[in-house]
């Protein structure tokens, strides 16, 4: 157990970091922020434009969670404040006495320095694009059956990963491999810095383990590719024209059942100047299903254009490497030895199965600090 020294000591680092992060944070101009949008909201002609309206609620939203978020840290800090000094003015406290209220004030700074790192973590996510939801959607690389099932293990975790982290996640588009898994899957996530936290999983991951398809029990090395762009609703921000836009109604295949109602209102979007195809198959409206898709291609269209103005300046700086899906990020070993190693921070973990099972904390914080 801590002595009292060495919870002053960490509490009073703390407390410098909680400075810190306020003064980046700047809880000032976000009221100034938050109140500004609720005048606006009560103008009479506010909602007429109704997507303007719900983007201007959902930045209300985000700006109340930062203040919430820095109103969380003071009142931890005030209530560990009030616990040193009930400790430091209890003279006549038994050992026993005291020694509980050392365990329970450690335990309150420990919760602190948990909920400050999630705070400082954020004050790296400064893009533009860092606060919006997130496009999330997973592809299998080369492999047949063996890629498929390695796509289903990374949905699985991605998808326990947004339950623990608070995001809330729509599966808009889905493609079952032909034997076993998924061939591709899409998906909505909505949440405080969705976008900012997920974009780095961006890029091709490796599996190296003895394949459960394979008689002979040969190891088997698999590639499922992540592609994740923020969820993009005003066509302002990319160039998206609709005469551009060839629209079709499919039918999805699959089965009956609770599904046969959706098989006539899937859709398909194609982008004639870039021939990207988007397919959304979710929902029994075809109007929503329509909605979802063009999200999808929004986002597309900004991935294009961001890796082109990427590309651009890293020539200017004499470091063009094309971007894409041959840019590996990270090799999950799980034979002959167990290793998940992040090739961009370097970070090695012998514990495979807690990152499948969604423990990507320490993986995503390293690559937001970089």
């Amino acid at each position: 157990m801590q002595s009292i020294s060495e919870i002053k000591q960490n509490f009073s680092n703390l407390q410098t970091r909680i400075s810190a992060v306020s003064k980046k944070k700047d809880p000032d101009n976000l009221d100034s922020s938050a109140e500004a949008i609720k005048i606006l909201s009560g103008d009479p002609t506010f909602w007429n434009n109704n997507l303007k309206a719900q983007q201007k609620m959902k930045e209300l939203g985000r700006i109340q969670a930062e203040l919430n978020g820095l109103k969380e840290l003071q009142g931890l800090a005030d209530d560990i404040s009030t616990m040193l000094e009930l400790i430091q003015d209890d003279e006549n406290a038994s050992a026993s006495e005291l020694e509980e209220t050392l365990q329970e004030t450690t335990i309150m700074v420990k919760k602190l320095a948990k909920v400050l790192d999630k705070a400082e973590l954020e004050t790296y996510l400064g893009n533009k694009y860092d606060k919006y939801d997130a496009i999330f959607s997973l592809h299998s690389g080369q492999g047949g059956t063996e890629a498929n099932d390695w796509t289903e293990m990374l949905s699985r975790m991605y998808l326990r990963f947004f339950e623990k982290a608070g995001f809330n996640v729509e599966i808009i588009h889905k493609i079952p491999g032909n034997e076993a898994g998924i061939n591709t899957i899409t998906m909505e996530v909505h949440g405080q810095y969705a976008y900012g936290y997920l974009k780095r999983e961006h890029g091709t991951h490796r599996l190296v383990r003895v394949s459960p398809f394979n008689a002979q029990g040969l190891r088997q090395t698999s590639f499922s590719g992540v592609e994740v762009t923020p969820l993009i609703e005003d066509d302002l921000e990319v160039d998206l024209k609709e005469e551009d836009i060839e629209f079709a109604a499919v039918r999805s295949s699959g089965a009956g059942g609770q599904n046969v109602n959706k098989v006539a209102t899937s859709v398909r979007l194609i982008h004639t100047p870039s021939g990207i195809t988007v397919s959304c198959s979710t929902e029994r409206s075809q109007l929503r299903n329509r909605e979802l898709a063009m999200n999808v291609l929004r986002g597309k269209l900004f991935a294009i254009a961001e890796t082109k103005r990427q590309a651009e300046e890293s020539q200017l700086k004499g470091d063009h490497k094309i971007a894409g899906w041959g840019n590996q990020i990270r090799n999950y070993v799980l034979q002959p030895y167990k290793l998940v190693k992040d090739l961009r921070t370097g970070i090695e973990r012998t514990d495979p199965e807690n990152i499948l099972d969604g423990d990507l904390d320490e993986l995503i914080s390293a690559e937001i600090r970089l």
